[in-house]
Protein backbone atom coordinates (compact mmCIF):
# COMPACT_ATOMS: atom_id res chain seq x y z
CA UNK A 1 0.00 0.00 0.00
CA UNK A 2 0.99 3.68 -0.89
CA UNK A 3 -0.03 6.75 0.80
CA UNK A 4 0.97 10.10 -0.99
CA UNK A 5 0.70 13.11 1.02
CA UNK A 6 1.67 15.52 -2.56
CA UNK A 7 2.73 18.51 -0.50
CA UNK A 8 3.90 17.61 2.83
CA UNK A 9 7.57 17.50 1.99
CA UNK A 10 7.61 20.34 -0.60
CA UNK A 11 11.22 20.09 -1.81
CA UNK A 12 10.72 16.86 -3.01
CA UNK A 13 10.65 16.68 -6.79
CA UNK A 14 7.24 15.64 -8.00
CA UNK A 15 5.93 14.78 -11.72
CA UNK A 16 3.45 17.74 -12.32
CA UNK A 17 0.37 16.95 -15.26
CA UNK A 18 -0.54 19.98 -16.81
CA UNK A 19 -3.42 20.61 -18.62
CA UNK A 20 -3.30 22.83 -21.74
CA UNK A 21 -5.54 24.50 -23.71
CA UNK A 22 -7.51 23.03 -25.85
CA UNK A 23 -8.09 25.57 -28.51
CA UNK A 24 -8.64 29.31 -26.98
CA UNK A 25 -5.40 30.17 -25.01
CA UNK A 26 -6.90 32.09 -22.43
CA UNK A 27 -8.11 28.45 -20.86
CA UNK A 28 -4.54 28.13 -19.53
CA UNK A 29 -4.70 28.81 -15.35
CA UNK A 30 -2.24 30.84 -13.36
CA UNK A 31 -1.05 28.02 -11.59
CA UNK A 32 -0.35 25.69 -14.48
CA UNK A 33 1.63 28.45 -15.93
CA UNK A 34 3.22 29.17 -12.73
CA UNK A 35 4.11 25.17 -12.74
CA UNK A 36 5.29 25.04 -16.51
CA UNK A 37 7.67 28.32 -15.15
CA UNK A 38 9.27 26.81 -12.23
CA UNK A 39 10.02 22.92 -12.90
CA UNK A 40 13.00 22.23 -14.28
CA UNK A 41 12.01 20.86 -17.40
CA UNK A 42 8.67 19.92 -19.64
CA UNK A 43 7.92 16.40 -20.57
CA UNK A 44 6.41 17.25 -24.21
CA UNK A 45 4.35 15.03 -26.54
CA UNK A 46 5.56 17.19 -29.35
CA UNK A 47 8.44 19.69 -28.29
CA UNK A 48 7.25 21.69 -31.60
CA UNK A 49 3.83 22.81 -30.38
CA UNK A 50 4.43 23.07 -26.71
CA UNK A 51 7.28 25.83 -27.68
CA UNK A 52 4.75 27.85 -29.58
CA UNK A 53 2.91 27.84 -25.93
CA UNK A 54 5.95 28.75 -23.97
CA UNK A 55 6.81 31.50 -26.56
CA UNK A 56 3.31 32.92 -26.45
CA UNK A 57 3.97 33.19 -22.33
CA UNK A 58 7.29 34.08 -23.07
CA UNK A 59 8.92 31.32 -20.69
CA UNK A 60 12.57 29.46 -21.51
CA UNK A 61 11.69 26.20 -19.71
CA UNK A 62 13.84 23.47 -20.94
CA UNK A 63 11.77 20.94 -23.30
CA UNK A 64 11.95 17.34 -23.27
CA UNK A 65 10.34 14.60 -26.44
CA UNK A 66 8.16 12.39 -24.48
CA UNK A 67 5.77 10.69 -26.68
CA UNK A 68 4.47 7.01 -27.95
CA UNK A 69 7.46 6.43 -29.75
CA UNK A 70 10.49 7.01 -27.35
CA UNK A 71 8.20 6.55 -23.62
CA UNK A 72 10.21 3.40 -22.95
CA UNK A 73 13.43 4.92 -22.77
CA UNK A 74 12.58 8.24 -23.02
CA UNK A 75 10.21 7.33 -19.72
CA UNK A 76 13.46 5.57 -17.79
CA UNK A 77 15.52 9.06 -18.63
CA UNK A 78 12.39 11.26 -16.78
CA UNK A 79 12.26 9.00 -14.04
CA UNK A 80 16.73 9.07 -13.38
CA UNK A 81 15.92 13.17 -12.88
CA UNK A 82 13.37 13.03 -10.98
CA UNK A 83 15.11 10.95 -8.80
CA UNK A 84 17.93 13.12 -8.49
CA UNK A 85 15.84 15.97 -6.97
CA UNK A 86 14.38 17.48 -10.72
CA UNK A 87 10.93 18.60 -11.14
CA UNK A 88 9.03 17.96 -14.45
CA UNK A 89 5.74 19.06 -15.83
CA UNK A 90 4.18 16.60 -18.25
CA UNK A 91 2.02 18.11 -20.63
CA UNK A 92 0.27 16.89 -24.20
CA UNK A 93 -0.65 18.79 -27.70
CA UNK A 94 -3.92 19.95 -26.14
CA UNK A 95 -5.48 18.84 -23.07
CA UNK A 96 -5.55 16.56 -19.95
CA UNK A 97 -2.15 14.52 -20.12
CA UNK A 98 -2.77 10.37 -19.47
CA UNK A 99 -5.96 10.91 -21.30
CA UNK A 100 -5.40 8.89 -24.69
CA UNK A 101 -1.90 9.88 -24.06
CA UNK A 102 1.53 7.80 -23.28
CA UNK A 103 1.60 9.74 -20.62
CA UNK A 104 -0.31 7.50 -18.30
CA UNK A 105 2.69 5.19 -18.78
CA UNK A 106 5.09 7.94 -17.35
CA UNK A 107 2.43 8.25 -14.35
CA UNK A 108 2.28 4.24 -13.62
CA UNK A 109 6.06 5.02 -13.94
CA UNK A 110 6.46 7.67 -11.13
CA UNK A 111 3.95 5.93 -9.34
CA UNK A 112 5.89 2.94 -9.37
CA UNK A 113 9.12 4.35 -7.85
CA UNK A 114 7.13 6.25 -5.36
CA UNK A 115 7.67 9.95 -7.07
CA UNK A 116 5.14 12.15 -5.88
CA UNK A 117 2.61 12.83 -9.20
CA UNK A 118 0.58 16.11 -8.74
CA UNK A 119 -2.37 16.39 -11.49
CA UNK A 120 -3.54 20.19 -11.91
CA UNK A 121 -7.45 20.56 -12.98
CA UNK A 122 -7.52 21.68 -16.85
CA UNK A 123 -9.13 21.95 -19.56
CA UNK A 124 -10.39 18.50 -20.80
CA UNK A 125 -12.56 18.15 -24.59
CA UNK A 126 -14.47 14.92 -23.28
CA UNK A 127 -16.07 16.52 -20.46
CA UNK A 128 -16.69 19.85 -22.47
CA UNK A 129 -18.60 17.59 -24.93
CA UNK A 130 -20.50 15.65 -22.35
CA UNK A 131 -22.07 18.95 -20.77
CA UNK A 132 -22.69 21.08 -23.93
CA UNK A 133 -23.99 17.87 -25.59
CA UNK A 134 -27.66 18.05 -23.70
CA UNK A 135 -27.42 14.34 -22.99
CA UNK A 136 -27.56 12.69 -19.44
CA UNK A 137 -24.43 13.50 -17.17
CA UNK A 138 -25.25 11.64 -14.58
CA UNK A 139 -23.42 8.83 -15.38
CA UNK A 140 -20.90 8.58 -18.67
CA UNK A 141 -18.02 6.39 -19.82
CA UNK A 142 -14.94 7.89 -21.12
CA UNK A 143 -13.71 5.28 -23.91
CA UNK A 144 -11.29 8.05 -26.53
CA UNK A 145 -10.53 6.99 -29.50
CA UNK A 146 -11.89 3.57 -30.97
CA UNK A 147 -10.39 0.60 -32.88
CA UNK A 148 -10.10 1.80 -36.81
CA UNK A 149 -11.27 -2.10 -38.47
CA UNK A 150 -14.63 -1.99 -39.17
CA UNK A 151 -14.70 -5.43 -37.20
CA UNK A 152 -13.34 -4.29 -34.47
CA UNK A 153 -14.95 -1.46 -34.18
CA UNK A 154 -18.54 -3.15 -34.31
CA UNK A 155 -16.98 -5.49 -32.31
CA UNK A 156 -16.33 -2.60 -29.40
CA UNK A 157 -19.38 -1.15 -30.11
CA UNK A 158 -21.18 -4.10 -29.35
CA UNK A 159 -19.85 -5.01 -25.90
CA UNK A 160 -20.85 -1.46 -25.18
CA UNK A 161 -24.72 -1.70 -26.77
CA UNK A 162 -26.65 -2.46 -23.33
CA UNK A 163 -24.73 0.48 -21.32
CA UNK A 164 -26.63 3.22 -20.03
CA UNK A 165 -24.49 5.42 -19.24
CA UNK A 166 -23.58 8.37 -22.35
CA UNK A 167 -20.51 7.73 -24.06
CA UNK A 168 -17.62 9.82 -24.96
CA UNK A 169 -15.73 8.79 -27.97
CA UNK A 170 -12.70 10.92 -29.65
CA UNK A 171 -12.31 10.59 -33.54
CA UNK A 172 -10.48 12.33 -36.30
CA UNK A 173 -12.65 14.12 -39.16
CA UNK A 174 -11.25 11.28 -41.59
CA UNK A 175 -13.07 8.46 -39.75
CA UNK A 176 -16.36 10.33 -38.03
CA UNK A 177 -18.37 9.16 -40.79
CA UNK A 178 -17.60 5.51 -41.05
CA UNK A 179 -17.48 5.51 -37.07
CA UNK A 180 -20.95 6.88 -37.03
CA UNK A 181 -22.19 4.19 -39.69
CA UNK A 182 -20.78 2.06 -37.49
CA UNK A 183 -22.77 3.03 -33.89
CA UNK A 184 -25.93 2.72 -36.52
CA UNK A 185 -25.23 -0.35 -37.08
CA UNK A 186 -24.58 -1.11 -33.83
CA UNK A 187 -26.58 1.11 -31.71
CA UNK A 188 -29.93 1.72 -34.22
CA UNK A 189 -31.21 4.66 -36.21
CA UNK A 190 -32.74 6.53 -33.26
CA UNK A 191 -30.13 6.08 -30.72
CA UNK A 192 -29.71 10.50 -29.71
CA UNK A 193 -26.05 11.33 -30.48
CA UNK A 194 -23.82 14.57 -30.56
CA UNK A 195 -20.96 15.78 -32.44
CA UNK A 196 -18.72 18.18 -31.05
CA UNK A 197 -15.79 20.01 -33.31
CA UNK A 198 -13.32 22.56 -32.77
CA UNK A 199 -14.39 22.89 -29.20
CA UNK A 200 -13.38 26.33 -27.48
CA UNK A 201 -12.14 27.31 -30.95
CA UNK A 202 -13.67 30.23 -32.89
CA UNK A 203 -15.65 27.77 -35.50
CA UNK A 204 -17.28 25.60 -32.45
CA UNK A 205 -19.69 23.67 -33.34
CA UNK A 206 -22.65 21.01 -31.53
CA UNK A 207 -24.42 18.96 -34.02
CA UNK A 208 -27.45 16.95 -31.79
CA UNK A 209 -29.53 14.85 -33.51
CA UNK A 210 -30.23 10.89 -34.16
CA UNK A 211 -27.44 8.44 -35.35
CA UNK A 212 -29.48 8.68 -38.94
CA UNK A 213 -29.76 12.73 -38.60
CA UNK A 214 -26.02 12.63 -38.05
CA UNK A 215 -25.26 11.09 -40.93
CA UNK A 216 -27.44 12.34 -43.21
CA UNK A 217 -25.97 15.99 -42.06
CA UNK A 218 -22.20 14.61 -42.38
CA UNK A 219 -23.23 13.14 -46.01
CA UNK A 220 -21.07 15.10 -48.51
CA UNK A 221 -19.54 17.44 -46.17
CA UNK A 222 -16.01 18.30 -46.00
CA UNK A 223 -15.15 17.80 -41.78
CA UNK A 224 -12.38 19.58 -40.12
CA UNK A 225 -10.94 19.92 -36.98
CA UNK A 226 -10.86 17.01 -33.68
CA UNK A 227 -14.28 15.39 -33.19
CA UNK A 228 -15.58 14.07 -30.02
CA UNK A 229 -18.73 12.33 -30.38
CA UNK A 230 -21.41 11.84 -27.75
CA UNK A 231 -23.43 8.87 -27.37
CA UNK A 232 -26.61 8.51 -25.33
CA UNK A 233 -26.85 5.35 -23.57
CA UNK A 234 -29.36 2.76 -23.80
CA UNK A 235 -32.28 3.60 -22.25
CA UNK A 236 -34.51 0.54 -23.18
CA UNK A 237 -35.57 -1.97 -20.20
CA UNK A 238 -33.27 -4.71 -20.07
CA UNK A 239 -35.72 -7.33 -21.12
CA UNK A 240 -36.27 -5.39 -24.17
CA UNK A 241 -32.47 -5.11 -24.92
CA UNK A 242 -31.80 -7.93 -26.74
CA UNK A 243 -34.62 -7.23 -29.59
CA UNK A 244 -32.94 -4.59 -31.39
CA UNK A 245 -29.01 -5.99 -30.58
CA UNK A 246 -26.59 -6.04 -33.24
CA UNK A 247 -26.55 -9.84 -33.13
CA UNK A 248 -30.04 -10.69 -33.87
CA UNK A 249 -30.97 -12.37 -37.00
CA UNK A 250 -27.87 -14.65 -36.36
CA UNK A 251 -27.83 -18.12 -35.84
CA UNK A 252 -25.65 -18.84 -32.11
CA UNK A 253 -22.79 -20.28 -34.52
CA UNK A 254 -23.14 -17.77 -36.63
CA UNK A 255 -23.03 -15.36 -33.61
CA UNK A 256 -19.52 -16.88 -32.23
CA UNK A 257 -18.09 -16.95 -35.50
CA UNK A 258 -18.85 -13.39 -36.00
CA UNK A 259 -16.86 -12.71 -32.30
CA UNK A 260 -14.26 -15.08 -32.42
CA UNK A 261 -13.33 -13.07 -36.10
CA UNK A 262 -13.97 -9.39 -34.77
CA UNK A 263 -12.34 -9.52 -31.00
CA UNK A 264 -9.68 -12.87 -32.05
CA UNK A 265 -10.80 -14.75 -29.18
CA UNK A 266 -10.72 -18.60 -28.80
CA UNK A 267 -13.83 -20.34 -29.84
CA UNK A 268 -14.20 -21.41 -25.72
CA UNK A 269 -13.91 -17.33 -25.20
CA UNK A 270 -16.49 -16.66 -27.83
CA UNK A 271 -19.09 -19.09 -26.51
CA UNK A 272 -18.59 -17.47 -23.01
CA UNK A 273 -19.23 -13.54 -24.51
CA UNK A 274 -22.19 -15.17 -26.48
CA UNK A 275 -23.62 -16.68 -23.56
CA UNK A 276 -23.25 -13.64 -21.71
CA UNK A 277 -24.81 -11.54 -24.32
CA UNK A 278 -27.68 -13.39 -24.74
CA UNK A 279 -28.25 -14.53 -21.64
CA UNK A 280 -28.01 -18.62 -22.12
CA UNK A 281 -26.38 -21.01 -20.60
CA UNK A 282 -22.62 -21.74 -22.08
CA UNK A 283 -23.89 -24.98 -23.07
CA UNK A 284 -26.56 -24.61 -25.00
CA UNK A 285 -24.20 -22.07 -27.14
CA UNK A 286 -21.23 -24.79 -26.97
CA UNK A 287 -23.79 -27.36 -28.47
CA UNK A 288 -24.60 -24.89 -30.93
CA UNK A 289 -21.49 -23.96 -31.64
CA UNK A 290 -20.59 -27.49 -32.62
CA UNK A 291 -23.36 -28.82 -33.54
CA UNK A 292 -23.72 -31.23 -31.18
Amino acid sequence: MQIQKSFEKEKDAKLYIVPTPIGNLEDITIRALNTLKEVDAIAAEDTRNTQKLLNHFEMKTPLISYHEHNKQTRGKQLIEKLQSGQSIALVSDAGMPAISDPGQDLVNLAVAHDIDVVVLPGANAALCALIGSGLDTKEFLFYGFLPRKKKEKEAELARLYTLQASMLFYESPYRVKDTLEAMQKVFGHDRQAVLARELTKRFEEYSRGTLQELIDWTSGRELKGEFCIVVSGNDAPAENQQTNAWWQGLTLREHVVQVMEAEGLSSKDAVKHVAVARQLPKREVYQAYHQL
